[in-house]
This record gives structure tokens, sequence and C-alpha cells, in this order.
């Protein structure tokens, strides 16, 4: 396993790193006298990209040939992703010239960004950091790079296959959405993963991208997110392909998730092998036609285990709770603070829910207009009230038998010490259908803090309760 480390160092002791400030649009290899280090560091007050200012210039080097993810800690001062007119500023990275990907950057608190260059040869390279002025908020003026690394994964490295055909996602232009930089105000990819299973033929395996948006601005209503999904970003997958034992591209197997949540086969262009596609429609669907000038390349290093929620990628990506959240104050899709009604299926402040995932497994056929799904209660230490998930909408409930992320409004202020109990509710949808539900388990619960990022799970459950029409509620968890 060869995964080679190229790192740009600023005045790290005796280490220097040479940043070539020019406004030519075209910059020369760096030569060999140029100081090229390997430990990744970018000290206070870090990399400034100003705009109307020369690009940001670092020169590094790979070790080896492969496909490199760059590592960055970025915060823009003056921004803020839920304020109108001053939700982000954008970078774009070219590589030796090359524009690789777009960097919506959302606030002034320093966040961590993985993005993607594609495919480096060993040797030097120059990395050039523009502010993007056309692509951010009038109010934007710098860019704050306070870590930077550069890490080529080659051949011979088991995460070399995801980065290899990972997909490169271009920005959405509805033009009832906003100009051809919507993307940088609304419903921005924040993140990517891969996951890896059984293709159909003998010794072939197929592998899937995922993307999480902050938002999606159509499908599925808020509230609705919130009950059935625990969120509101949107996750979708939007790239699959089949590869042989080789690590081969399998010819004609690659997919992807048409308008319509129509599975498609890919026709479109490649560029080293990267699928090339862009978001084109309002719930974050994509097509194989690109036209847009915004270009989005998130690493998709990431995998999820086969035992946890999509919502997993979130998890471990704490952040992007706070992205979504501050995307819902901003397009005024939260309720206003007073009064605060959990009761009312309008949503509220992101931190008065608790976030948990529920695992359950219904006996027989669960679909079509008659189904049964579950709920999730919570009743506080102050009283007897229940709050459930899908606020007494049956199709709220959580039909799917998977690990399944839902929320549960509370009345504002509540903490983690104010949680009695937790239960589960059989729901029936339509005709009762007389299927039974066995749930196994709360994977994780936690609420947000007022940085509106997730506090410490606190609540974990594992057993077996069984939820009939005769027995249709259990408690599950106690304080």
């Amino acid at each position: 396993m060869h995964r080679a480390v190229a790192t740009a160092v600023l005045a790290v002791g005796a280490l220097t790193l040479t940043t070539l400030a020019t406004s030519s649009p075209v910059a020369a290899a760096p030569t060999t006298s140029t100081p090229l280090v390997s430990q990744a560091s970018v000290p206070r007050p870090g990399l400034v990209v100003r705009r109307n200012h020369p690009d940001v210039r670092v020169p590094v080097r790979s070790d080896t040939t492969g496909e490199a993810v760059l590592d960055l800690q970025v915060s823009a001062p003056g921004t803020d992703w839920a304020v109108s007119g001053r939700e982000s500023a954008v970078v774009s990275i070219y590589v030796d010239d090359r524009y690789a990907t777009d960097v919506v950057v959302t606030g002034d608190a320093p966040l961590d960004q993985q993005v993607a260059l594609g495919r480096l040869t060993k040797g030097p390279h120059l990395l050039r950091f523009r502010f993007a002025g056309e692509r951010s908020a009038e109010g934007a003026s710098r860019v704050r790079v306070w870590r930077l690394s550069l890490h080529t994964y080659d051949r011979t490295d088991p995460q070399y296959l995801a980065l290899r055909y990972a997909p490169i996602l271009y920005g959405r232009n509805l033009p009832s959405l906003g100009d051809a930089y919507q993307n940088a105000v609304t419903d921005t990819p924040l993140i990517a993963w891969h996951e890896v299973g059984p293709a159909g033929q003998p010794g072939t395996t197929r592998i899937t991208y995922s993307i999480v948006w902050s938002n999606e601005d159509g499908g599925t209503n808020t509230p609705a997110l919130m009950a059935r999904w625990g969120r509101t970003t949107d996750i979708e997958w939007v790239y699959a392909l089949d590869v042989d034992a080789n690590g081969e591209r399998v010819p004609g197997s690659d997919v992807f998730q048409a308008p319509n949540h129509e599975t498609r086969r890919f026709a479109g262009s490649y560029e080293d092998g990267h699928p090339k596609l862009q978001t084109c429609t309002s719930n974050n669907n994509v097509c194989d036609v690109v036209d847009n000038q915004m270009r989005f390349f998130p690493a998709a290093l990431q995998t999820r285990p086969a035992d946890k929620a999509r919502e997993y990628l979130m998890d471990v990506n704490p952040w992007t709770y706070l992205v979504m959240a501050k995307e819902l104050i901003r397009e005024g899709k939260v309720e206003p603070p007073s009064p605060n009604m959990p009761s009312t299926p309008e949503v509220s402040d992101q931190r008065n829910y608790l976030y948990a995932v529920v695992e359950k497994t219904t006996e027989g056929p669960n679909s079509g207009s008659s189904w049964v799904g579950v709920a999730l209660g919570v009743r506080l230490t102050s009283g007897e009230t229940i709050y459930y998930s899908h606020h007494g909408e049956p199709t709220w409930s959580l039909q799917r038998d998977v690990p399944a992320a839902t929320t549960v409004e509370l009345p504002a202020g509540t903490m983690a010490e104010d949680i009695a109990e937790v239960s589960v509710h059989r729901v029936v949808v339509g005709t009762d259908t007389g299927a039974a539900v066995r749930v196994t388990g709360i994977d994780r619960g936690f609420l947000l803090g007022e940085d509106y990022l997730p506090q410490e799970s606190f609540l974990s459950w594992s057993g077996e309760v069984t939820l009939t029409p005769e027995r249709p509620s259990a408690v599950v968890w106690r304080r």
C-alpha cells in the first residue's frame, strides 16, 4: 500500500513555503529550487485568498502517481449561511492550472472540507486558489485556509478504486431557483461517500456513490423530512458502476439517479475516468449532460458501515448539521421562536429536536396504500405529555426496515437530562394489515448544542419489543 503525502507548509520553524502571488492566469511548474515539504501544517493566520487580489499559489510534490485528495480547514470572515446576502465565499481550486473544484465556505468559523483533485502524476505540482468573486456573496472579501494537506493514493492502496471512479458534480442552474451560481447559496453539496457490494456478474463488484446536499428546494416538505428522515439535508445516491477483478470498469455497467429518481445508463463524458454529472432538479437528482460553470469534486473516501443509517455520514461530519440548520433559518422554514409549539408540525429551531435512529423489522409485506409504520415518543421529567416524531401524521412514521433516522420535536430549552422516557408506537396507514413490527434498537440519540453541532449521544438501547394491534406501544428506554 502506498499513500504519498505532499503538503505545503508556511513558516514552520526553519521551513518556509514560497507562495507565488502573481496575476498571470498561467503559472509555470515550480522549479527544483522551490521548497517542497512533506509536513501537513499551515499555521495561523494561514493562507488568505482575497477578492480582487492575485491568486494564491502553493507548490507541492507527489511521491507517486494516483488519485489526489486535498484536506482543508477553511473559514470566510463576514459570511454567514443563515443570512441572505452573506451566505458564502467561494474559492476555485486549480491543480497545474486545471480547474478541479469549487469550495463553498459558509461562515467565519473554521470548518473541515475534503475535496478530490483527480489524477496526479509523480513529481511537482502547483495548486492555485482563486477567490471566485462572481460566485461569492457581495460582502465576502476573503477566505482563510487554516490547514492544508494533499494525499495521493496509488493503485496499491485499497482506497484507490473508490477515488478513481468518483463522480464530478456540476452545479445546478434551474432558472426558477436563481442564477448559474445557485449552489453557492442553496442546496450546496457538502460531502460524498462510497459503498461497495456485490454486482450481478461473478467476480465483479459494485461501487455506489452518494452525496449530501445542504437542503432540497423541491421534493419532500420540510416537516416530513424531519419526521421520516431525521434531517433536512438531501441524501441521494448519484452514480454506480461495476468493476471487474482487476478494478476496471465493466463497460455499460455505470448508471446514475436521473430526474424522478429513475435509474438510467450513463451516457455522458468522463475526465480521467471520472463521470461528469450535474444537479439538474430542485430535489437534487442528476443528469449526465453538463453546462454549469460551478464544479464540485467532494472526495468519496468515506464509507458507511452496513448496519448504520445513511445519516451516519452526517454524524461523523458534524458540521453538516450546522449548515443544515442555517439554511432553514435563511430560507424562512423555521417557525417563530415564540410561542414554540412542539405539537404543531411546523419546523422549529433545529436545537429543539432529539435526533435518533430506530432499528426495526416488519413482519410481512409493508408497501402500497396500506402499511404499518413506527413513531418514536418522548416523555419529559416535567409531565405526562408524549411528543411524537410523526406529529400525528401517519404517513410521516418510519416505514423502511433499515436503520432509520427520525427526530422528535421538544419544547425549547429541553436538555438531555430532561428526557425521562423514550417509547415506540405502531402507526397504521390506510387499512390495518395486522402486521407486527419488531423493534430491536435505538442506535443513537442526541440534541444539538447552542452552536448547532451534535452533542454527545446519550441514548442507546438494544433489545426486542414486538408491536401488534393488541400491543401498539412500548417504552424502550428510561432514565
